[in-house]
């Protein structure tokens, strides 16, 4: 029997993981039941690629002339505000739509479910002999339930070895079994915790904003050490009891072993991860227990805000300023503020948690759309450090030397009081520039405008822009002189060079990014954690939330490195940066000193960091925002061109200034070459675009993207709304 031709065929918008600038239309084969959120499998050229059906029309083309949908997935479909969140996010960021759905498709092997893996269960009978280990087994064993062979083992307390015995003897018979949860579900009675006074107030209104439901923005604004992460658990302890699944971002380098410990201490089970390094069996796993709702808790990076929760109720944002939120590849865009986006639209809370809050929720809060919950002393009442800055025009390093005498000696009284000391400063590397003494030869990346960066543990310099490496030369390769090659400033690996001069007894440990994974990373923080060192020397990843309990002196070696730039908000990040940092010492009670060496002791940010006067600083930069009408009282975008010649990039992005439509609330600002004009061998543009705060900047880019030239060949064009990075 034929189908009936009749009956018209089923159309529905399919968005693929492409730049694809809306969905494509496929016909729904008979029989198959898709949906808004389905994710399905359909022909593209000569391939097929994964997709997400999508709310909305079609194209108004006949039916026979469309290509059919060639598979559904056999898993849940992505929820109503997952599609919405898509959406928004992708209109918001002037991103194709097929771009944003590529991130919550990441892992297509975990669009089928897992297969059941083999089990073994008890099947009656006695062994030849029987041993302690054995008994053991067999006890565990006895009530028929199905167990894996090494869970099985670790229940027991005895090697896998042993129940591979019994096997052999056939008191056990092989069955399948579900797959199991990457984590336990977490217990939010499991050991309810000691808060202060101050902490439980803190935690109650969180716990109600939690309980009543619907969407809000809670501050939680504490100084470092006051127990902030303590606090945000009761709140994730009462949406779990509400049935609901919950998000914890914190910026990569902070998902540290520490952080999952106290998670397990609090709720007998860690979260689920979610990062860069996971392995990608895992990252299937997780993603496909997420969309299940099997996984009731994820800690991630920011990358996790994307996972196709089912039953999301609760988004935390741990060190909320972090500038690592912001993702400035394919699309751009903000962790912190789409998360709160992500509440509004699932009508759900959001708590967002920092020592030092940015500048755009200090001023939400003042206003009052965010709610501000204050911890204004640390736990136990232990005293926050002394800061004290070193002038470095009176109390200069020693030649060839960056350690100042008053930090040298501080350092030294602190090893005598078997203390550990923490030197910071955020440069990786040995040194920032190689230079020939002869002929005055620099030597640079060959891609990029940037200068090669000495590493001298792996003897090699190095491109920190597009990762190009090369042996460092005996001689100058301009001139050919032998040993006249120098290194021009410091970075964490010449600090530690001059401190194992100074303190040849010292245990010290160097932590930068590039010096190791998340795994080697974890390591080396719970050694410091445990006292197995007593110098640490590291880049701004020492800053993020860790403790340390016998860390009391912190020295940061270059405080003004951070303010040499044109960045708007250089002045704040580096006052977040160095708060942090020096919020590393004293966390358990114990006295504790920051000291920060500087040739700017009168610099606004220093005064602030020094008087712990946090409150005249945010007046003092929240009243310059406002003045120059800066974010978060105006609005700003950037497009940045790049091409493979400077005239081609140049030309373009002229062409793209000359389309921009006349608005008065609006003003384009450029084209200049950017500050590293030159990157992977492409040459760049920028054009800043500048709006009141109400202004439509999205249709204004749009307007002038639509009537400007278009791309063509390699050329590419690349928007940043509420852009970062000025390089």
């Amino acid at each position: 029997m034929t189908e009936d031709s009749s009956i018209p065929q089923k159309i529905v918008p399919v968005l693929v993981p492409l730049p694809a600038e809306r969905p494509y239309s496929y016909v729904v084969p008979a029989g198959m039941d898709v949906k808004a959120g389905s994710i399905v499998r359909v022909p593209l050229g000569p391939r097929e690629v994964a997709g997400i059906v999508t709310e909305g029309g079609t194209d108004k083309v006949d039916a026979k002339k469309l290509r059919p949908i060639s598979a559904l997935f056999d898993c849940p479909p992505v929820d109503a505000g997952m599609l919405r969140f898509m959406q928004w996010a992708a209109d918001y960021t002037i991103s194709p739509p097929g771009m944003v759905a590529r991130m919550v498709l990441r892992v297509p092997a975990a669009f089928d479910p897992e297969p059941p893996g083999p089990g073994l269960r008890f099947a009656g009978g006695s062994p030849d002999r029987i041993t302690g280990a054995r008994s053991r087994v067999l006890e565990m064993a006895a009530e028929g339930m199905a167990w894996t062979r090494t869970g099985l083992a670790h229940a027991a307390g005895v090697s896998a070895t042993v129940v591979d015995g019994l096997v052999a003897q056939g008191l056990f018979e092989t069955v399948m079994i579900p797959p199991r949860p990457v984590v336990a579900t977490p217990d939010p009675a499991y050991a309810e915790p000691t808060l202060t006074f101050d902490q439980a107030q803190a935690a109650e209104k969180l716990v109600e904003a939690v309980a009543a439901g619907g969407f809000s923005v809670s501050l939680l604004d504490g100084v470092t050490g006051s127990g902030k992460t303590e606090v945000y658990f009761e709140a994730i302890a009462k949406a779990v009891e509400q049935g609901r699944q919950v998000l914890i971002l914190l910026p990569e380098i902070a998902l540290t072993q520490q952080f999952l410990d106290r998670f397990h201490d609090r709720f007998g089970s860690r979260p689920a991860e979610w990062h860069s390094e996971l392995a990608p069996r895992m990252r299937e796993r997780v993603w496909r227990q997420v969309m299940e709702g099997q996984v009731r808790v994820v800690a991630g990076a920011r990358s996790a805000l994307f996972l196709p929760f089912r039953e999301l109720g609760l988004v935390v944002v741990d060190e909320e300023h972090d500038p690592a939120y912001k993702q400035e590849d394919r699309v751009f865009y903000n962790a912190r503020d789409m998360a709160v986006v992500r509440g509004h639209i699932g009508q759900f809370p959001v708590i967002l948690a920092s020592a030092t809050p940015s500048i755009e929720s200090q001023v939400n809060a003042n206003q009052g759309r965010y709610s501000r919950i204050r911890l204004s002393g640390r736990y136990a009442e232990a005293a926050m450090p002394d800061l004290k800055t070193i002038d470095m025009r009176r109390s200069p390093p020693r030649p060839g030397g960056f350690l100042s005498p008053a930090l040298v000696e501080s350092v030294e009284a602190t090893l005598k009081r078997g203390e550990q000391s923490l030197l910071f400063l955020n440069r990786r590397g040995y040194a920032p520039l190689t230079l020939c003494r002869v002929c005055g030869h620099r030597f640079q990346c060959p891609s990029c405008s940037s200068w090669l960066v000495e590493h001298r543990f792996r003897g090699q310099l190095v491109c920190h822009q597009c990762g190009h490496h090369e042996a460092r030369p005996e001689a100058c390769p301009s001139c050919g002189t032998l040993d006249h090659l120098v290194a021009c400033g410091p970075g964490v690996e010449r600090i530690a060079e001059e401190a194992e001069k100074s303190f040849p007894e010292a245990r010290i440990i160097v932590l930068s990014s590039d010096l190791m994974g998340v795994k080697r990373l974890r390591l080396e923080l719970d050694a410091i954690a445990r006292g197995d060192a007593d110098i640490v020397i590291g880049t701004q990843l020492v800053a993020k939330g860790h403790n340390f309990p016998n860390m009391t002196l912190v020295g940061v070696v270059d405080a003004d490195l951070g303010l040499a730039n044109g960045d708007p908000r250089a002045a704040e990040r580096t006052f977040q940066l160095l708060n942090q940092v020096t919020g590393r010492a004293g966390r358990t009670g114990k006295k504790s000193l920051g000291l920060l060496q500087t040739y700017q002791p009168d610099h606004p940010v220093m005064r602030a960091i020094v008087s712990g006067d946090a409150k005249t600083f945010y007046e003092r930069e929240i009243e310059e925002r406002e003045r120059s009408g800066l974010p978060p009282y105006g609005r700003l975008a950037a497009l940045i061109i790049s091409a493979p010649t400077r005239q081609e990039a140049e030309s373009h992005a002229r062409a793209l200034r000359r389309a921009a439509p006349a608005s008065p609330q609006i003003a384009v600002l450029g084209p200049a070459e950017a500050p590293l004009a030159l990157i992977r061998g492409r040459h760049r543009f920028r054009l800043l675009v500048h709006a009141d705060r109400k202004a439509d900047i999205q249709g204004f880019i749009r307007a002038m993207l639509q009537a400007g030239p278009k791309e063509r060949g390699s050329l590419r064009v690349q928007v940043d709304v509420d852009p970062q990075n000025f390089l």
